[in-house]
């Protein structure tokens, strides 16, 4: 089996490229000149991008063909003060630049909206909000030039006291999402709610791919082993065209176990390999550890000690069942 690695948004190794950068509606609010405060917005948004395209070359340098995107690229877009303002068309340049190079250079890339995009909730001004969020994240994609290959990832949401309930809302007000959005979203197991053999279900229902978070599965679980699920999750990919993706990152302590630590253990991840190597050809991997691109190159020196598992380049493995 093939494993590419990729890391969340932030490079601790790349200075001064945060492609994150904001400004607080507080801020905002505080600019006399609404004009010259939406303009200071669109300069930041351009930076982010910038940033983004750096990281980029970074990733190229050292293999890295897998990134998720930051959601934060254009300041406090979306909010309800901000209804009238579209900075995507005038950001086009920047944002075709950043597709051009994940073209050229075959990347993978994703984002992963904020915790309050959530389509599982009985409030009608949340589920818009969340509705709107999913639209600018695509929007963002499609101003890139990237095909539906290039996906958001999100969580079902909460149960709301009800979690059957809760499963069946979320059902229905995915449905509601326009066709552009729906093509575009994965779905992953989360670590408190909706575990990841509840998660499957709501994918094989609606004919949308799952992102396992192997971390997320040990703290929540209903006692089957992410190996036994495996091949059903490996099938919600069959029809994409694109290798299985998982999420894995290490426990903070036994005191926070649902905290990400700074690096990845290969303990917690070489087991979950070997289990599915002899079937699964391909698969890339997203590292949420803390310390981002360095957690990364820190995991490849790790894969040289493990057995079975030779280093391919910078940041891909082949393992051995």
């Amino acid at each position: 089996m093939i494993v590419r690695f990729g890391y969340v948004a932030m490079s601790t190794m790349v200075k001064n490229a945060s492609p994150s950068q904001t400004m607080t509606v507080t801020n905002f609010n505080k600019l006399s000149d609404r004009e010259a405060a939406l303009r200071k917005l669109e300069r930041i948004g351009a930076e982010n991008l910038h940033n983004t395209l750096r990281l980029l070359f970074h990733n190229r340098a050292y293999d890295i063909r897998l990134y998720r995107f930051s959601s934060k690229l254009i300041p406090i877009i979306g909010h309800e003060m901000l209804m009238d303002w579209d900075p995507i068309p005038l950001l086009a340049k920047e944002f075709a630049a950043v597709g051009d190079y994940v073209k050229e250079h075959d990347m993978r890339v994703s984002f992963h909206p904020d915790h309050f995009t959530v389509l599982s909730t009985p409030k009608a001004d949340i589920l818009q909000k969340s509705m709107a969020d999913l639209d600018i994240h695509v929007r963002m994609l499609e101003a890139m030039g990237l095909d539906e290959q290039a996906r958001c990832n999100v969580h079902i949401g909460g149960s709301y006291g009800n979690k059957e309930t809760s499963m069946e809302r979320f059902l229905l007000q995915f449905e509601g999402l326009e066709p552009r959005i729906r093509r575009r979203i994965t779905l992953e197991n989360d670590d408190k709610t909706f575990n990841a053999s509840e998660t499957l279900k709501a994918c094989e229902s609606l004919k949308v791919p799952m992102v396992l978070d192997i971390h997320h599965h040990w703290v929540n679980n209903d006692g089957e082993s992410a190996a036994d699920l495996w091949p059903r999750i490996m099938e919600t990919w069959k029809s994409t065209g694109l290798p299985p993706k998982i999420h894995v990152s290490s426990p903070k302590n036994d005191k926070e176990p649902r905290g990400h630590a700074d690096y990845v253990n290969p303990a917690d991840l070489v087991p979950f390999m070997r289990s599915i190597a002899a079937n699964t050809p391909k698969l890339d991997v997203m590292i949420e550890a803390k310390m981002k691109d360095e957690a990364l190159f820190h995991l490849m020196k790790d894969m040289r000690h493990v057995e079975g598992v030779t280093v391919l380049g910078q940041a891909a493995v082949k393992v051995l069942p």
